[in-house]
């Protein structure tokens, strides 16, 4: 049996006390972790001076649940902070690979060997301390009801529980309870506050699955597990068809939905956080990026993202929601170079994947930067890469729109964002999904269903600029120049400096096609038509 003092390393002016399952200051006052932060410590100082990959903490500190990389991220940065200064040269990031803990030369006694016993979930020092809070974006899918009156859908139904479960730990920043945990409620009558408090989770998603004579209908709702409150609650019916993909289209639309239903659950838990973390902060500048893409929404959404990022260096979550503020801008034609925020969000997002080299949305969003700027064939097989990490990222679908529009080959977009659509139907960035579509119609002269796909984007979301000034482009070449006009007024009250000048400058990036440049030209001209400022 190993004393005490052999199991204790200093790093910098705290100690890692492993035989208490304590991280003490220089005074001997507890530094306060959370339990999963404390139990990647108690793993690292085990083997202290030694790799441990990634792996391997995923495997015994998050035995229980299902979680993506970036849990144990924001668990290193956690652990950062708590060891101060000394912690960021002590904590050692090996990219691709895992982490090293250094402690000050020697532990205080004899290193620790890698033969001490390894957390588990049934060691006390697991157990949340009065200080710790409840995760983030913490969920429990219990499993869904069978209704269906035939004993033999049962497995239809456990898949829907065991892929949405699966799914949803996909989320980012998303803490999932595991399967085999949420069954053993399967078949009771719950008390969804009783089940956040055993859990320790913030949400309880419930659901039932009924059949018809020719469909399914899935019902389901979501729970404040601190009040028992109804969140938000969802009605999918689906025709008859066959059961596998019918279970990866409903687990699908309802992983998106959810998505975006716990950011702005998240969201308002931050608001009325006295002292939110990097994290409250995200979820708050996620809410406002859903909000859609004008030069006031991206101010405050990136606002959010440099406090959360003051606060955490190594939120990789709001690295990559800060890329995507300076992808939309240099987009959407809201700054006479986009350039300088495409290049700012690819040196983010490159940092981002040498942290997290699975990070599907890190891959998606770079690939949406290559397809910008004129790399297309790259960015299209950088969107698959995120599709091959998170079948359900629906925007992926749309980037890949958009580079096939890049490449000339307007006839394959619509089949794309279908494709977006089918997985996620009410996802709150089908505006833009609707935009490409229109105007891959133009370049193939289908103008009138330009037209109308254009006039959907805007239905979809009537404050985005460019829609507009799209609209009024296609609505000139076809002549009604009293609706293109009123339309380019829209566009120019909602971004008053757009011409079409700037305009070029943002697309010139996108794409050198012959064909594509041709009508380019015919459409600026149209623009004129519709009293788009020159510039």
């Amino acid at each position: 049996m190993l004393k005490p003092s052999q199991l204790s390393i200093v790093v910098g002016d705290r100690k890692v006390d492993l035989a208490r399952g304590l991280l003490l200051d220089e005074r001997g006052d507890i530094v306060p972790l959370r339990p999963r932060a404390w139990a990647v410590l108690r793993l690292l100082a085990q083997h202290v001076g030694r790799l441990v990959s990634k792996n391997e903490i995923l495997d015994k500190v998050w035995s229980d649940c299902e979680v993506t990389e970036d849990s144990l991220v924001q668990a290193i940065g956690d652990i950062r902070r708590a060891l101060g200064e000394a912690g960021r040269l002590a904590l050692r990031t090996l990219p691709r690979r895992g982490y090293m803990l250094v402690a000050n030369g020697v532990p205080i006694d004899d290193p620790v060997s890698s033969n001490v016993a390894t957390s588990s979930r049934s060691d006390s020092n697991w157990e949340p301390s009065a200080s710790s809070s409840i995760p983030h974006l913490s969920i429990v899918v219990l499993p869904f009801a069978n209704k269906c009156g035939d004993v033999e859908q049962e497995y239809f139904v456990d898949g829907v529980t065991d892929s949405l479960t699966t799914d949803l730990s996909r989320i980012a920043g998303a803490f999932v309870i595991c399967r085999s945990t949420a069954f053993t409620f399967k078949g009771k009558a719950v008390d969804v506050r009783q089940i956040g408090r055993e859990l320790n989770v913030r949400y309880a998603l419930e659901g039932s699955v009924q059949r018809g004579s020719n469909r399914f209908r899935v019902n389901v709702q979501l729970s404040d597990t601190e009040t028992g409150a109804q969140l938000w609650a969802e009605r999918f019916d689906k025709l008859d068809a066959d059961l596998l993909n019918m279970q990866d289209e409903i687990v699908s639309r309802l992983a998106n939905t959810l998505n975006a239903e716990l950011i702005k659950a998240e969201a308002r838990r931050a608001e009325r956080s006295l002292r939110p973390d990097a994290m409250d902060l995200y979820f708050q500048g996620r809410a406002f990026q859903n909000k859609g893409i004008t030069p006031a929404v991206m101010a405050r959404a990136r606002d959010f993202f440099v406090r959360a990022l003051a606060l955490d260096p190594d939120c990789i979550e709001a690295a990559v929601a800060t890329a995507h503020v300076d992808l939309a801008i240099g987009s959407s034609s809201m700054v006479d170079d986009g350039s300088v925020h495409f290049r700012a969000a690819e040196k983010a997002l490159s940092n981002v994947l040498l942290q997290a080299p699975n990070h599907p949305r890190a891959h998606m969003f770079l690939g949406a930067i290559q397809i910008r700027t004129n790399r297309a064939v790259k960015g299209i097989a950088e969107c698959q890469q995120a599709l091959a990490l998170d079948p359900n990222l629906a925007d992926a679908h749309g980037f890949i729109a958009l580079g096939k529009y890049a490449l000339g080959r307007g006839e394959e977009v619509e089949g794309h964002i279908q494709e977006a659509l089918r997985l996620s139907p009410r996802d709150t960035r089908t505006f833009l999904w609707f935009m490409f579509v229109g105007m891959a119609k133009l370049m193939i002269n289908a103008d009138l269903e330009a037209l109308n796909w254009l006039r959907r984007s805007i239905e979809a979301n009537p404050n985005y600029a460019l829609s507009h000034f799209h609209l009024a482009g296609v609505l000139a070449m076809m002549r009604d120049i009293k609706e293109a006009r009123s339309s380019a007024e829209v566009g120019l009250a909602l971004d008053p400096g757009f011409t079409i000048r700037r305009y070029d400058i943002s697309v010139s990036f996108l794409s050198d096609n012959p064909g594509w440049l041709a009508r380019r030209e015919c459409f600026y001209e149209a623009m004129r038509l519709a009293g788009v400022p020159e510039g």
